[in-house]
């Protein structure tokens, strides 16, 4: 058995000396516990690696009085990820998003700079994003970039559940050169956007800069998120849009991220948070 603790937490060999237990799920007792402050108790992870080798890890979220148990599987019980596939006569879309990734991106939409956007919501969000898309990019990309972000949203509903345990709020202003974005959010089950970007060009590259408003629309509208996005300053356009979801992610990433002091409560005073 390996415990692992955070720094400042003193381990010794006499302490954790006990008959050896058997693979499964492992908990300390309220006894074994108590010597040790609260925030720190909580923080707590335990690692134990049963006879197949496989590995069970306890980690804060919203299930078992603020934990949940994630295993090998990556869809495993308590493991945060939506996957969704969208078929119309226009588009052809599969999404998977897991929360709490590490920042994999895997993006193909026929689309190369929303392809490079998407990268950017993957590196800055810490999630693992897998997004594949075919569409009538013959006409435009408008059908493909709404129906990428529709299917994106309609992922984040589903792996955010009952939204038990999250901070639920982000907020980030995010500086590229001298572009100047500031981005709130918060995933209240409401759909709403506010939008203020100048962006100074029709066209970057290929893309229609239109379509980033269309975009967070779409994402907003199945997600049930408020999102405001407000432009400080900037002048190129691959700057504003790249700066948008760079600020757009590390938001999400604290609203996702969960609250250890709330142990698996739904952080609304009605207690309730649901896609109205």
């Amino acid at each position: 058995m390996e415990v692992s603790a955070p720094p400042g937490v003193l381990r010794s060999p006499s302490s954790l000396s006990s008959p050896p237990l058997k693979s499964g799920l492992l908990t300390f007792s309220t006894s074994r516990r108590a010597h040790l402050p609260r925030k720190q108790q909580h923080h707590l992870n335990l690692r134990h690696m049963d006879s197949s080798h496989s590995h069970r890890i306890i980690t804060p979220c919203a299930a078992n009085n603020g934990y949940s148990t994630l295993t090998d599987s990556p869809t495993a019980s308590g493991a945060r990820i939506g996957e969704v596939k969208r078929e119309t006569k226009e588009t052809n879309v599969s999404v998977k998003i897991n929360l709490d990734g590490t920042g994999i991106a895997d993006s193909n939409t026929g689309i190369p700079f929303l392809d490079h956007m998407l990268d950017q919501l993957a590196s800055h969000g810490l999630l693992d994003v897998h997004v594949r898309a075919t569409g009538d990019i013959h006409i435009d990309d408008h059908h493909t970039n709404e129906d990428v972000a529709l299917a994106i949203g309609t992922a984040l509903l589903q792996a955010l559940g009952d939204r038990k345990g999250i901070n639920r709020f982000g907020d980030f202003s995010a500086p590229l050169d001298e572009a100047w974005i500031h981005v709130s959010l918060d995933l209240s089950g409401r759909p709403h956007l506010g939008y203020d970007l100048q962006i100074p060009t029709q066209r970057v590259g290929t893309y229609d800069t239109q379509l980033v408003e269309h975009f967070f629309q779409s994402l907003v509208n199945t997600s049930g998120m408020t999102l405001h996005i407000r432009q400080l300053s900037g002048r190129n356009s691959h700057h504003i849009i790249e700066a948008t979801f760079k600020a757009f992610a590390r938001a999400l990433r604290q609203a996702l991220e969960c609250d250890p002091r709330r142990l698996g409560s739904i952080p609304s005073s009605k207690g309730v948070l649901s896609r109205s």
